[in-house]
């Protein structure tokens, strides 16, 4: 079971390796079939390799994003309004308060809103904590902060140093998700190319006769 590393793209197992698990493929028979060792497809390795950059590409700016404080600006501003308050239920409130803020809100947030709804009992908690941010009693501004649930804390980031001296909290955009993704993604390509190298070489077959 010892691994070959002097030919690694051609195989990992030894000689006497080999030909065991030939001598195997040979023995055994499955529902009358045998296995030829035969290559994978290029249709399929190039298949795989499409559906992994297409996942990247259509995801990038949403994969793994954090939903922060300042997105919820709008929300906090409107639920004491007069029309709000007016309203019977919290359903009825939070449907009013998103479309506006939704209309008033450019692209970017446009999306963020749609990814990271919030029910109206976490707003009333995390109101008092961005009025408060807003006040000038907190450090730093609000997009550097992380909703998580009905509270907001400091993200987990520290970037460059700003003007007022601190470092930035907000989430880079190498780390919407592909940090994780591009481990284990590399996890999965190189466990898969060690099982397969372990096998015979494609161009060694076993004797079906």
């Amino acid at each position: 079971m010892a691994f070959k590393m002097d030919q690694p793209l051609y195989s990992l197992s030894d000689e006497a390796e080999q030909k065991e698990i030939l001598a195997l493929w040979e023995k055994e028979k499955h529902g009358g079939l045998s296995e030829g060792n035969n290559r994978i497809p290029f249709p399929i390795t190039f298949l795989l390799g499409l559906i992994i950059l297409t996942a990247f590409m259509i995801t990038m700016p949403i994969w793994g994003q954090r939903p922060t404080a300042d997105i919820y600006v709008d929300y906090v501003a409107l639920m004491d309004s007069a029309e709000v308050q007016s309203m019977a239920t919290p359903e009825e409130k939070m449907n009013y308060i998103a479309k506006t803020a939704y209309a008033k809100a450019d692209a970017r947030r446009q999306g963020a809103l749609e990814r990271h709804p919030l029910a109206w009992d976490d707003l009333l908690n995390i109101a008092p904590q961005i009025k408060e941010i807003q006040s000038g009693k907190g450090k730093y501004p609000l997009d550097n902060y992380n909703v998580l649930g009905d509270r907001i804390a400091l993200a987990n980031f520290e970037g460059n140093f700003t003007e007022g001296g601190y470092r930035e909290r907000k989430q880079p955009w190498w780390d919407l998700g592909y940090t994780i993704d591009v481990f284990y993604v590399s996890y999965f390509l190189i466990t898969m190319v060690i099982v397969i190298k372990r096998l015979p070489h494609f161009s060694r077959k076993p004797n079906l006769g």
